[in-house]
Parts: structure tokens; sequence; C-alpha cells
């Protein structure tokens, strides 16, 4: 074999695992891919290879159907709700609620029991017969029709839905019918797509089989979700390097403080070599502190909020994690009162740079809490009743003071 045959199987070899690598990057993005987004095809020639390194790394499962690709992922954790979903414009662009969620499922049933079409309206009616059953209305959960607050609640369900092709729109237009219910909307319904939404280990109808209660919702989620794990010790250590992996995929940090010690122990043994496949597989980049790992994206397209962003929204969380960062070494939280004064001093040095909103009376107190809200989402504070505890990786956003640097001739 002559150098110019080796030159060109590296070559190959290269752009083999660039599209791997871009595969795995927009699954990560998207889990459910449909056959015109331009990775499918990539997923789809390397399925094998993909699944290969998702059943030993994670526990994923990569579901192939002919019009499209689904990562079954799970959620490494289930009281994470930082990172809820943000669809929509204007008085629908809110971040979901545990309410939105809730009517959610119930919709999602009243789908599965429905027909190939539906209306907006139908959709509304049984997600309200759905919540008027004794074990919801325990709950707390409580939804009409009757006001424009829960038809926009509905609403914002349907938009993600469409946004999912589950929903495909035939007539009418969600805004009239928040205004006016009998302003009705049609939609055809993929059912093919419905049916691989649900991501479980366990059906949910099978939990009151189980020789162990279930009776909180904390207990049902994570009979849901569990899976055997074979008591030796080989199966113990890739169960720990599975959850591991995931979080280190689906986490913006992840810090060793979060861990139990047996987790906390393993990571800090096999730190390197598991940091080294996420790397391959996906082209993140570990940066590894001595409060935990958070694997950073280059080109800074992997994730759902960048940091950092555009627009006053965008200006403001910077200012607040810089804020935040200076106070880090105290490892207290900063009270709201404290944050609404700093935001007084931003408005008065940034304020002509910033839409009106954000200059009005008493701004302060959705701005600072929105700003927190996602630098709670990218791991870097801790939002909690009486103000943010900044996180050890709000660090990064610390400001040094200016530094005049001299030119010029020398006598």
């Amino acid at each position: 074999m002559n150098l110019s045959s080796l030159a060109l199987g590296d070559r190959l070899d290269q752009l083999r695992d660039d599209e791997r690598r871009r595969a795995m990057r927009s699954l990560l993005m998207q889990p459910l891919l449909y056959a015109d987004h331009p990775a499918c095809p990539l997923v789809k020639r390397h399925v094998d290879w993909l699944r290969h390194w998702l059943h030993g790394e994670t526990r994923w499962d990569l579901h192939l159907e002919a019009d499209f690709v689904r990562l079954a992922k799970t959620a490494p954790e289930q009281d994470d709700g930082s990172r809820a979903a943000r669809l929509g414009k204007g008085s629908l662009h809110l971040d979901f609620t545990r309410r939105r969620y809730a009517l959610l499922c119930l919709v999602l049933a009243g789908l599965e029991r429905g027909e190939i079409q539906s209306t907006l309206g139908r959709l509304g009616k049984a997600a309200v017969d759905q919540a008027a059953e004794p074990g919801i209305l325990a709950s707390g959960l409580r939804f009409e029709l009757r006001t424009q607050e829960d038809r926009r609640d509905l609403v914002a369900v349907v938009r993600l839905l469409l946004d999912l092709a589950v929903l495909v729109r035939v007539a009418g237009n969600e805004e009239a019918y928040i205004r006016n219910e009998t302003k009705d909307v049609l939609y055809d319904i993929d059912r093919h797509v419905l049916s691989a939404l649900l991501v479980t280990r366990r059906g949910p109808s099978l939990i009151g089989s189980l020789e162990q209660p279930v009776e909180t919702l904390d207990q049902r989620i994570g009979a849901i979700n569990a899976r055997f794990v074979a008591d030796t010790p080989e199966a113990r250590n890739r169960a720990l390097r599975q959850r591991l992996t995931e979080r280190l995929l689906d986490d913006p940090v992840l810090y060793y403080a979060d861990l139990g010690e047996d987790e906390k122990t393993y990571l800090l043994n096999q730190r390197h070599a598991i940091v080294q496949r996420i790397h391959e597989a996906t082209g993140l980049i570990p940066e590894m502190r001595a409060e935990g790992i958070a694997m950073v994206d280059p080109d800074g397209d992997l994730s759902d909020q960048r940091m950092p962003a555009e627009g006053t929204e965008g200006h403001i969380t910077l200012l607040l994690a810089a804020h935040l960062a200076t106070h880090l070494a105290q490892d207290l939280v900063e009270p709201w009162t404290s944050l609404h004064q700093a935001y007084r001093g931003w408005v008065e040095q940034y304020g002509r740079y910033w839409k009106k909103a954000a200059k009005e009376a008493h701004a302060e107190q959705s701005f600072c809490r929105d700003a927190a809200k996602r630098l709670a989402g990218l791991g870097l504070a801790k939002i909690e009743e009486d103000g943010v505890r900044p996180l050890p990786a709000v660090a990064r956003y610390a400001l040094d003071a200016p530094r005049i640097s001299r030119t010029g001739k020398h006598a």
C-alpha cells in the first residue's frame, strides 16, 4: 500500500467520524428527527454505530422508523425544573409550568383515544372531562375553558404538539380561539408520531402490578423509569458509567456535590476515560474543575440557551452572572432586594441600550427573575425563596478590573 492510499484511507476515516459526530449532535439537540431534517440521512447511514455507542455509554435507545428517528432520552434527574419547554410568541412565550405539563398529559391521553382528526375545542373538552376525575381533583389541578387564561394554557400545549408534528393544522387560528372559544381549529393527528412520544422503561398501566406499593408521584415516575441492574460489580459499574455519561451529555454542569458517594468515587477515578469518549462522539470539550465537570460546545449550537445572548434579556443575564460571580466566594444566597438594587444601577448605566419595558417602574422584579431562571437552566445559579445562590461555574463570567496598557517610545 502506498502513501497516497494511506492518506485517502485516513481522509475517509475522518469524514466517517465527522458524519457520526454530526448525527450524534443532531440527535442530542433534537431527539425526534423527521425525514426532512438535514441530519436524518446521516443518522440512518450510521444507525448501527450510533445504537452501539448509545447502548454502551448511556441508557438511551434509538428507534429508526420510515419517516422519523427517535432517540428515547430519559432525564437523569426527576426533580430538575430549570429547563422547561419554551415555545411561541407574545402571551404564549412563557416557560411551561407544572400546570401546562399536567394539561399536556391530559391532552395526550385524549389524543390516544381519539380519531385521526380533532378540533381544538374537542381536545379542550376531553382535557376538562379528565381533569374532573377524583384522583386529578385531589391533586389540586383545576382546568376549565371559561377564561382566556385556561384557553391560553391549552393553546400553549397544542403549539408544542404542532412543533413536534403530532398535530398538523388544517384550518383555523389558535389566537382567535383564545379570544373566543367558538373560533375552533381543525387538526390532523399523526398517530405514529404520537405513539413514539412516551419514553419509559415500564408502561404506566403496569405500576399497579408491582410488589412494592407506589403511592406518590415521585414513586410513580421512579417506577416507570426504573432499570434492572444485575447485582455484580461489572453491572453496577456499567450502570454508574451510563448514568454519569447521561448527565454529562444532558446537564450543562455536573457538580460533584450533587452526586452520591458511589457516583463521585467512580467519576473521580474514570473521568478522563468518560469525557474522552464523549469528546470523540460529540466534539464537546471537557472543562474539569475542582467542583465538577462541564462539557463545553465550542460551536455553541448544542444548547437551547446561549450565554451570552443578544438583546436586552441576554445583556441583563450576563450582568447578573457577573454580579453573582463576585459573591461566589461568600457561598451565600444573594437576596432579591440586593439584586433589584443592582438592576436599578444597570438601568442608569445601560438603560439607553435596552428596550422600554426593561426600564419601567418595578421592571427589576420580572427581569431579574427571568435572568435568574436562565442562569439556573445553565447550571450557573440556583433560585431559592429569598434570593439566588451562585454556583461555582458562574465564576467563568467574573469580570477583572480593567487593565490599561501603555505603549510608546521611551526617552
